[in-house]
């Protein structure tokens, strides 16, 4: 069975529901107990490799970062899920604030860089894309055999990726207003030169030379700045598919973690069967990730098996087919499909947010609500 690890971004908040730049505090306490990681240390890692799970920081001091052991079942990523989301809270509490599992800050703030040279370079580099990000993902390492592998993978992955967005949309405000979007944190990451869908690559080879040409542009800081929607980690045998938003339930980011597993095991048996990968356009995987950022689950989504508009539980119905024997495999098929559905039914981490701001009609109350579901004790 593949292994899996998890990453999630968390928001930082102080009783009120503000973001406060308390993350590098926090993250000095969970040192003090052993559970953190200097930024010079987390700068020369980039996923969940063998070594036990960890709270690092991130590019604004209103963030904090976990990353989960490698795990072999979904049971166990929950536990660690549940562990370092409560290890963080218990951080973040000891320095008179919260953890939150937001995608992107509800309420105006002025985010401030964590100090440290990298973190510096990327600010003067970017300008105003650096400065006002401040956003919340869930990057999901699964493991392959070697970079050929992996890259195979990532060609047949690349048309599913939006309906992952749509599925974990968790970002509906952005600094203190209705974005209008359901993940809006997968618009405003999608600046970066680097980010978003790739074209296909065919091999191994080909890929390392995307990456080295990238780097050579001396437009990006480094190889660790390839914002790929998908790519291989640099220091371990993974697959990373890093589309999400943060899900505010532990149950839904094990759901998403479970579904990619079942892609990248689908991917992988599809090119030793010798099937191609899906020679779509990456003009039209831009467009599917657009709309699948703009709506959600609520609207229609860009089918990968036509290329035409759908309703969304129509093509999430059609990813649960398409990785159905991958999931009977890993066992997982009906904590998959229970957890799928169980997002359609109650909607996503957008829906929630957008309802307790309807109900409240305070952003503030809707980053308390957050905090609360995101730390279930």
């Amino acid at each position: 069975m593949r292994t899996v690890g998890v990453e999630e971004e968390l928001l930082v908040v102080d009783p009120s529901g503000r973001p406060v730049p308390r993350g590098p505090e926090a993250l000095a306490v969970a040192s003090r107990r052993g559970e953190g990681q200097t930024p010079e240390e987390h700068d020369r890692d980039d996923g969940p490799g063998e070594r036990p799970g960890h709270l690092v920081p991130e590019l604004k001091q209103e963030q904090v970062e976990l990353g989960t052991r490698v795990c072999t079942g979904l049971d166990e990523v929950t536990r660690e899920l549940r562990f370092w989301r409560g290890r963080a809270d218990a951080a973040a509490r000891a320095v008179g604030a919260r953890v939150a599992a937001l995608a992107s800050s509800p309420v105006a703030v002025d985010p401030e860089p964590t100090p440290g040279e990298r973190y510096a370079e990327m600010e003067e580099r970017f300008g105003l894309i650096a400065t006002d990000q401040l956003t919340c993902g869930c990057h999901v390492h699964v493991s392959v055999d070697g970079d050929e592998e992996g890259v195979a993978v990532l060609d047949r992955i690349r048309v599913w990726l939006p309906v992952l967005t749509a599925l974990t949309a968790n970002s509906p405000f952005w600094l203190g207003r209705d974005s209008g979007y359901a993940s809006y944190r997968s618009q405003a990451w999608d600046r970066w030169p680097s980010s978003g869908p790739t074209e296909l690559f065919g091999d191994a080879a080909t890929y390392a030379r995307v990456v080295d040409d990238l780097v050579a542009t001396r437009t990006i800081v480094d190889a660790g700045q390839v914002y790929f929607a998908a790519r291989l980690s640099r220091s371990w045998p993974t697959v990373e598919v890093r589309v999400a938003d943060v899900a505010l339930r532990v149950e839904d980011a094990v759901t998403h973690a479970g579904l990619v597993r079942a892609l990248v095991d689908t991917a992988a048996a599809e090119w030793r069967a010798g099937r191609p990968a899906p020679a779509v356009r990456g003009e039209v995987l831009r467009v599917a990730a657009w709309r699948a950022g703009r709506s959600g689950t609520t609207g229609e989504l860009v089918s990968p098996l036509t290329g035409r508009p759908a309703p969304a539980a129509d093509v999430v119905a059609a990813l649960l087919a398409h990785v159905g024997e991958a999931l009977d495999a890993s066992g997982d098929r009906r904590r998959v499909e229970e957890g799928v559905h169980a997002v359609l039914e109650r909607g996503t981490g957008a829906d929630l947010q957008r309802r307790v701001h309807r109900e409240t009609g305070d952003l503030a109350a809707v980053v308390r609500a957050a905090a609360d579901l995101t730390v279930v004790r």
